[in-house]
């Protein structure tokens, strides 16, 4: 057991859970409203939407598993800083548009709008379950992500003496969580965010100054990949563009469906916000950049470990101080609290909204529908942590890749509705089922990849499977759509109008 770093780790995550109770006070109001508890009251402004955001896409396991890749696979592992990249754009042009839309109609959800555009709640239903579904696995992993740094540290990595820390880490998070709402990950953003940049900064200069410089590392790197069992690209090759490329460009259209992103934007105080946000939120493509890099260290370093996942907890053992490596190591777990919080909340909120309010108890109240919500995200950590506990760790991993593929087959009618609504409703849903049923099966035909080698006119084109899915999705939809109006078939009555998108 190493002492120093437990007791480290130890001082601030009480430090955090103080915090998390606390921030029930923070900018107080009614936590018996579904708007206060699940998204602060859509009240946070630009540096508490920039944390927050910051916060929910760069979690514990982006920490462990990108650089896990690049020390593993070498050169695709880069895929993840262009993807993050691209979204940005994205953000500011779309996101804006589902904020006022939202804002003016009280919605909470993607399938919110969607059941207001389209006037359909099975359509919402079918939203709502791909979120809930492509959720419950990205919380499991951030505790992959913790489970790594509870193990560097010298707990076992199995049965109890392993599981016990995780599970108090996981209760505190579900009980503050529960009492605070999402301003309790707000606030703990802030830290995590600051105790990450710190991490980083520190690793990009003492790191390469102990192995020799940035040079010595790339071709220590570029040796040790070309040894891996297959081998490793430490540039890619030209058999991999179009992979890397649909890889990086599916998971940019990807990131902002997730209800744990649109919850976020959802909670922010105004257009302008989001705009801002989108603006400065590639200063954590830059240390995500870094991140990365970290995996050609560990290999530089000559660290030797069973399984990626375990590459960076090792190579901060190796280079830091014990101290330091408690800080880093209470980062990365912090950085699994975080966005594990606003997924169950996000989570809550469909399940509440476009479940229960609209298929077990219309007439609920607001405070009925609040303690659901607040039920359901305990739920969804226990089920999150008992998946950990009883499942091998391929399970949750293999079901996130799988979620990435299912959340894009809501692109047509979140996205895509936010600028018309001309696509049938029922056309919309066939879509979705095509996606999601051939998104699946790609998926399952490569033993759970993510790549897949698409055979076209004698020629074979490896790409992300959800974008192939979603190009059927698409082209499902558009046929139907054609179908169903030449058959006299509309959409019902659309809640909105133009200038509930637009700026107020």
């Amino acid at each position: 057991m190493n002492w120093t770093a437990l007791s480290v780790f130890i001082l601030f995550f009480i430090f955090v859970t103080v915090l998390g109770f606390y921030a029930a006070r923070w900018r107080k109001g009614d936590l018996t409203q579904l708007d206060e508890w699940g998204l602060g009251g859509r009240r946070f402004g630009t540096v508490v939407t920039w944390f927050l955001l910051g916060g929910d896409l760069y979690t514990a396991y982006t920490f462990i598993a990108v650089p896990a890749l690049l020390y593993g696979a070498g050169a695709m592992g880069f895929f993840a800083v262009p993807y993050t990249i691209v979204v940005y754009p994205f953000i500011f042009v779309v996101m804006p548009r589902l904020w006022s839309v939202s804002r003016k109609h009280g919605y909470v959800t993607a399938s919110d709008f969607v059941r207001g555009r389209y006037n359909s709640s099975t359509l919402a239903l079918a939203v709502a379950i791909t979120g809930i579904l492509a959720t419950m696995p990205y919380i499991a992993l951030q505790l992959v992500g913790m489970q790594a740094v509870i193990s560097a540290m010298g707990f076992k990595s199995t049965g109890l003496a392993g599981e016990l820390p995780l599970i108090i880490a996981f209760a505190i998070l579900a009980v503050y969580t529960y009492s605070s709402g999402l301003r309790a990950p707000a606030s703990i953003a802030i830290v995590k965010d600051i105790m990450i940049y710190i991490t980083i900064i520190v690793a990009v200069i003492v790191i390469p100054m102990k192995l020799g410089g940035f040079g010595t590392i790339f071709d220590s790197a570029k040796d040790a990949l070309s040894t891996h069992n297959p081998p490793g690209a430490f540039i890619l090759g030209k058999g991999s563009f179009m992979a890397y490329g649909t890889l990086a460009f599916g998971s940019a259209l990807a990131l902002f469906l997730y209800p744990h992103s649109l919850t976020g934007v959802l909670s922010s105080n105004s257009r302008n916000t989001i705009k801002k946000n989108a603006a400065i939120l590639p200063a954590y493509s830059l240390v995500l950049g870094f991140i990365t890099l970290l995996g050609f260290m560990a290999l530089a370093a000559h660290v030797n470990v069973k399984s990626g996942n375990d590459a960076i907890p090792a190579l901060f053992l190796k280079m830091f101080p014990d101290w330091f490596s408690g800080f880093a190591f209470a980062a990365i777990a912090i950085g699994a609290l975080v966005p594990a919080a606003i997924m169950s909340i996000a989570a809550a909120n469909l399940f509440t909204r476009n479940i229960y309010r609209e298929y077990i108890n219309p007439n609920c109240s607001a405070k009925q529908e609040s303690s659901m919500a607040k039920l359901i995200s305990l739920l969804v950590k226990v089920g999150a942590l008992g998946f950990i506990i009883f499942f091998p760790k391929e399970y949750a991993i293999n079901l996130q890749l799988l979620g990435g593929i299912w959340i894009l087959q809501t692109f047509p009618s979140v996205i895509i509705g936010l600028y018309t609504n001309w696509f049938n409703r029922w056309a919309l849903i066939l879509g979705w089922l095509v996606g999601m049923v051939s998104g699946t099966m790609m998926a399952f035909s490569q033993d759970m990849k993510s790549i897949y080698p698409l055979h076209l006119f004698g020629s074979t084109v490896a790409g992300y499977a959800a974008l192939y899915a979603l190009i059927l999705n698409f082209v499902v939809a558009i046929v139907l759509t054609f179908v169903f109006k030449a058959m006299g078939l509309n959409n019902g009555k659309d809640q909105t109008v133009e200038e509930d998108y637009k700026a107020a």
